[in-house]
């Protein structure tokens, strides 16, 4: 039995593949987006097209949604799967989203309740998971010069999101009014007392919506393709979000970084916070090779989820959690529907809270190493990607004409 996986590069495709062949697939692959991003759409159209005409493949995957491969799905009458692992995702709203061959999975669940009356009984929520195995054999055959290496006592690993920030790109060339910013100001700045529920797109004027897409009219995309007005989506998550992404993480290492010793580990620029005296900055952290070991070593791990992403849980919780490490994270929507807080993690809902939660598990190791072991055989036992690509496949097989 065949399946055609198409790679982009996503950190969770090795994985991926390695538990479709454990079921039994045999997994065909096309990876030349891997290493050339330049690839263009019919560049692509024509790779698929050549595999699928050379092979009976039972289905199509990728990490993410492609329109153009739902489309050619469509025609070949190939069941298409993908499995959102990023917020915001634009292709999502794409009409290519109605193909009745194409299965979409998605990790949030607001993104769940967006989508789904676009193609009912097509799109399903499916929460992100991990590879405990991998993770287990890394942190197993680390050398004590590792373990030492990669010790911390807070440390944090990600973006800061100023690479990925559209509103800072453009306030860096163009102006705004101060109307808009002091609108977009106090909007975060509300925002930022609130975790589990994402005021953003409510509290947008018509007004601000429309300056926004005048302004930033490419982030934008073409209504006659999509299966609804973006507008206020796209100005609320795509702009206003990322921005607020950024915002909360310097706050949140600045502030941390006044009390206690924190090493982050990024390829953002940090300039901005080069006077934190207590802030180490690490530069990059290979994900299969070093990434564990901070997350397994660390006394905390902190998981600071972006705005975007509504009620989900980011791919960092999972990761942290598999690899055995102690994690505080803000409070999601989705958190109590997989872990009893307090018990498998630890979770905040303001920046004093996390503060001081810190400075509570920095001084007791007991608490903290139980919290972790209990989050860990959580994972372990119930959240892997082997449960996850089960549950994938039957969900697919039972929604698809008999």
């Amino acid at each position: 039995m065949e399946m055609l996986f198409y790679r982009y590069n996503s950190i969770c495709e090795p994985d991926l593949i390695a538990i479709f062949q454990k079921y039994g697939l045999d997994v065909v692959t096309i990876e030349e987006e891997i290493t050339n991003k330049s690839l263009s759409g019919s560049e692509r159209l024509n790779l698929l097209t050549r595999a699928i005409e050379s092979h009976t493949f039972s289905f199509v995957f990728s990490i993410n949604f492609f329109p153009s491969i739902s489309d050619l799905c469509e025609i070949y009458r190939i069941p298409y799967i993908c499995w959102t692992v990023d917020s915001p995702v634009m292709e999502l709203f794409n009409k290519a989203v109605r193909n009745q061959y194409t299965r979409i999975f998605v990790f949030d669940m607001a993104q769940y309740r967006t989508l789904s009356p676009h193609n009912p009984g097509n799109i399903f929520h499916l929460p992100l998971a991990t590879n405990v195995e991998r993770w287990d054999q890394v942190i197993r055959c680390a050398s004590a010069k590792d373990r030492k290496s990669y010790a911390s006592g807070i440390s944090f690993v990600g973006s800061l999101y100023s690479e990925k920030d559209p509103y800072q790109k453009y306030l860096s060339v163009h102006e705004l009014p101060d109307k808009a910013k002091g609108f977009v100001d106090g909007l975060i700045a509300a925002q930022s007392q609130i975790y589990g529920y994402n005021l953003m797109e409510a509290s947008l004027t018509d007004e601000m919506i429309a300056l926004f897409k005048k302004k930033m009219a490419p982030l934008y995309p073409d209504e006659e393709n999509s299966v609804m007005n973006t507008d206020r989506y796209v100005t609320a998550h795509q702009i206003i979000g990322m921005h607020a992404a950024y915002v909360e993480r310097i706050q949140i290492l600045k502030r941390l970084s006044e009390s206690y010793p924190v090493d982050l580990y990024t390829l953002s620029d940090t300039t901005v916070l080069k006077d934190c005296v207590n802030l180490n900055v690490k530069g990059s952290a290979r994900t299969f090779t070093q990434m564990p070991l901070i997350f397994h070593h660390s006394k905390i791990n902190l998981n600071i989820t972006i705005r975007p992403i509504q009620a989900g849980l980011s791919l960092r919780i999972w990761d942290v959690l598999g690899c055995g490490g102690f994690l505080i994270t803000n409070y999601q929507e989705e958190l109590p529907e997989y872990f009893t807080l307090g018990e498998d993690l630890e979770t905040f809902t303001g920046i004093e809270e996390l503060h001081d939660k810190c400075g509570y598990y920095l001084s007791h190791e007991d608490a903290r190493l139980k919290i972790a072991q209990k989050g860990y055989e959580k994972v372990r036992s119930l959240h892997t990607y082997e449960k996850r690509i089960a549950e994938l496949i039957r969900i697919t097989y039972q929604s698809l004409p008999s």
